[in-house]
């Protein structure tokens, strides 16, 4: 299940509590962006798919919180309402949804959902304007090269490192059965590198990212999301 309930004994849960690296990204859009408006939107409401929406909204929030700003978060007002395109698949849906954040006025997309980047790709090209892309997942920079002149960073499940300690903790014979769940401290989530968008972003902008990675580590700052109430 989503929240890691087990129907039986022998089964690991591995979650990843992606809100927390999703509200470094938020901070960081908000900081990059100079519309002062940043969008996001999703596939489906499931709770895997909000989770990423929740901490990036969260993190504007605190970017506005702690620089006095007003930076407006356009495609989800929280829960199951927001802009949602009723499936996975890259089509005219998840264009004309990316295409009416863009009209808004948001510089920076967070679309969660799989293929549906691309059509947020194909409505940042029709626009002409800059806009950034975050990803989800995995980096896309490295996923998908096509991404690189645009993607300002990815939310990262990090599957590898959990996946691989499952399997050597199973292999040496210490099989434990707990739900994993993937944070900041644990390096079970995290933030990819800037990319080609080092030179773009404000280095003091980004020491405040990676300060605000400590402080969530050391609970300075409250990240919420279904896994962590």
């Amino acid at each position: 299940d989503f929240d890691g309930t087990k129907d039986a004994e022998n089964v690991k849960p591995i979650l990843y509590d992606t809100a927390q690296a999703a509200f470094l990204a938020g901070y960081l859009a908000a900081g990059y962006s100079t519309s002062g408006v940043v969008g996001t939107f999703g596939g489906q409401p499931f709770p895997t798919v909000t989770i990423f929406m929740d901490g990036f909204a969260q993190g504007v929030a605190h970017y506005n919180a702690e620089k006095g700003t007003d930076v407006q978060v356009v495609g989800y007002q929280g829960g199951d309402q927001g802009s949602f395109t009723g499936g996975f698949e890259a089509n005219d849906t998840a264009k004309q949804v990316a295409a009416g954040l863009i009209d808004q006025g948001a510089d920076v997309l967070l679309p969660v959902g799989g293929p549906i980047y691309q059509s947020a790709m194909d409505a940042i090209a029709d626009s002409g304007s800059e806009v950034a892309l975050i990803g989800v997942d995995a980096d896309l920079f490295e996923t998908d090269p096509s991404t690189q002149d645009i993607v300002l960073t990815s939310i990262l499940k990090k599957m590898d490192v959990s996946v691989y300690e499952a399997v050597m903790a199973a292999g040496e014979g210490n099989v434990d059965y707990e739900t994993y769940v993937g944070t900041l401290e644990n390096e079970g989530v995290g933030l990819a590198p800037l990319h080609n968008f080092e030179d773009k972003v404000d280095p003091a902008l980004w020491a405040e990212v990676e300060a605000l990675r400590e402080a969530i580590i050391a609970g300075e700052v409250e990240v919420t999301s279904y896994l962590s109430e």
